[in-house]
């Protein structure tokens, strides 16, 4: 059947024909100014689709004509972060704790390394911000255990503890239970005495297990509890334990003490990296 091309008495335009309910559709052409913008659109988009990377193909894709990547442009993006990083990272190496903490950018940039460091090696164990958790030390607490100065920050994170490294820190606790140093009922005496140096079980005759613990634990823990860092004897005088502080877990150290271990990160980690990372961890509240 013929389209009825007819003129609307309205707006005095043609009509293309159609009708539906009793409306005709007008044959108003688009503005020019809109049909001219699509076009180039279009031929924009054909340019782009020539210059740049486009096709996908079954072997590759392809490249353009202007051969860019942006894989390429990130990964040179990478490599002049990586140059200008590596000369200030060779500073941090070669200079000590006491220039590097003269140097204000120095110390912002070795707190920003050792910050990501720390995130992606030591956060695990020691927890977000040096929080610490149970049998790893809390290093925001101010607890040390082999020191909390740069140096003897540095030490530690280099060579580890009982990390089978030449240079590693050594220590060792007696197993006063299982290896019959103590009996039974002593080991309960000394763990009554250990609890009443932070206040943990006030108001108990403690005579026995002070005088054991004279004979068998000052030596290392000192005569107050005050802890021995050469020998790497926790202080024993206060609110921030390693393992815990209830009675159950002082008696189970003393019995058989749970000896942690720390790797030796000169393996893994380079120069620079370790001392931003004793600078980082210095910073997080506990460093002395």
């Amino acid at each position: 059947m013929p389209t009825k091309i007819e003129k609307d008495i309205v707006t005095g335009r043609d009509t293309t024909g159609h009708e539906w309910d009793g409306l005709k559709e007008l044959n108003t052409p688009l503005p020019k100014w809109w049909v001219y913008v699509l076009y180039a659109t279009i031929v924009w988009a054909a340019v782009w689709f020539v210059l740049y990377p486009s096709v996908p193909g079954i072997t590759g894709y392809f490249p353009g004509v202007l051969g860019y990547s942006q894989r390429t442009a990130v990964m040179d993006d990478v490599r002049a972060v990586a140059a200008q990083r590596a000369v200030t990272m060779d500073r941090i190496k070669a200079l000590s704790f006491a220039d590097i903490r003269k140097d204000p950018q120095l110390m912002a940039a070795a707190g920003t390394a050792g910050r990501i460091a720390f995130a992606n090696n030591c956060q695990p164990c020691h927890g977000a911000g040096g929080g610490g958790q149970t049998g790893y030390p809390a290093l925001a607490a101010g607890a040390w255990i082999w020191g909390g100065s740069l140096n003897e920050i540095y030490q530690t994170i280099t060579y580890g503890i009982r990390s089978g490294d030449a240079k590693a820190r050594e220590g060792q606790m007696p197993r006063f239970g299982v290896d019959g140093i103590l009996k039974p009922a002593e080991v309960q005496q000394v763990a009554d005495y250990v609890m009443t140096l932070y206040g943990g079980q006030p108001g108990k005759d403690v005579s026995a297990g002070k005088k054991l613990f004279a004979d068998n634990c000052a030596l290392c823990h000192g005569e107050a509890g005050q802890g021995d860092r050469e020998k790497g004897a926790p202080r024993l005088a206060s609110h921030v334990h390693l393992n815990g502080g209830d009675r159950a877990t002082v008696v189970a150290q003393i019995t058989s003490p749970r000896m942690g271990v720390m790797p030796a990160w000169h393996t893994r980690l380079d120069e620079a990296t370790i001392k931003s990372l004793a600078i980082y961890v210095h910073s997080l509240g506990g460093g002395e």
